[in-house]
């Protein structure tokens, strides 16, 4: 490793946290033009032209057969069912919510690592679990009232944390018999083919949309999605998994600073605490054990 690759792959996770935190606006604004799942499928069609020229101009390959199930299985769960679960959510939460929520992804890779891939189960995890688990709730309290479906929200934001996790748990096994480009372009493949059937929603709504509409869709697909999964798995491949995991705590704070000056969205005061409550509860989960022996860092 040379001395600039640390600093590399630094600046590789700013960009995706910066660029994962800007979809949860664009989603936002979009989702007006644009149904679900058409939305999902659009900006997985971009990001996989995009990787795709990626691919052919490297010459990077097919992934050998002992990748392919970390692909696939990443590529329905955290670019298909993940996207179409967000977009959906985010017609039912602001945007500062919907990254809170799914921000509890960490403490179910956490687990998730102790079922599949060996963990040792620790008090902190347990405790981190249920705080962040807490959280949410306080947050699908705080903001039901009259005229919102927020429980719907709240649940389906939850969803994609799910589908989020088991994706990334999913990924890691792969990226030990392929490149972050590989498993990030056919993922992103395999979630656009299973987001098809939304083909023909997608092509109406795109004609009655505005142009920029449009254009954010490709945005979605081009930077959040071809450019930031790759740099994601470029740091994760030279940076240990747990500190980078922690560097995706900023994106719900930017999600809500940014929806906050270009949407106006202010999320509720019971909202903010119920996120802090799960923001806690994944900084707790990833204590390690004082003793000799703890488990190692947690696949992210």
């Amino acid at each position: 490793m040379t001395s600039r690759t640390p600093v590399l792959a630094v600046v590789a996770a700013g960009v995706t946290v910066v660029l994962w935190a800007s979809a949860f606006v664009s989603i936002r604004v979009t989702g007006g033009f644009f149904s679900p799942g058409a939305l999902a499928l659009g900006r997985l069609s971009a990001g996989a032209v995009v990787l795709g020229v990626v691919l052919a101009v490297t010459r990077s390959g097919w992934p050998v057969r002992a990748a392919w199930p970390g692909i696939v299985c990443s590529g329905l769960l955290w670019f298909g069912v993940y996207m179409v679960a967000l977009n959906w959510g985010e017609r039912e939460v602001d945007a500062g919510t919907a990254a809170l929520l799914v921000n509890v992804g960490p403490v179910l890779i956490a687990l998730l690592g102790v079922a599949w891939l060996g963990e040792r189960l620790s008090v902190w995890l347990v405790v981190g679990g249920a705080v962040a688990f807490a959280g949410a709730a306080v947050v699908g309290v705080a903001t039901a009232g009259p005229g919102h479906v927020t429980w719907t929200g709240v649940v389906l934001c939850l969803v994609a944390a799910v589908t989020y996790a088991v994706g990334v748990v999913a990924q890691k096994p792969a990226l030990a018999h392929a490149s972050p480009l590989q498993v990030s372009g056919w993922g992103c493949v395999v979630g656009a083919v299973a987001c098809l059937p939304f083909a023909p929603v997608l092509v109406a709504e795109a004609a009655a949309a505005p142009w920029w509409a449009g254009a954010n869709v490709v945005y979605l697909g081009v930077f959040p999605t071809a450019v930031a999964f790759t740099t994601w798995g470029y740091a994760l491949a030279r940076m240990d998994a747990s500190r980078l995991g922690a560097v995706t705590y900023l994106v719900p704070v930017l999600v809500v600073v940014l929806s906050w000056v270009l949407l106006g969205e202010v999320p509720t005061a019971g909202a903010l605490v119920g996120g802090v409550l799960c923001l806690v509860g994944v900084g707790v989960s990833r204590r390690r054990p004082a003793v000799a022996g703890g488990p190692g860092p947690v696949p992210r």
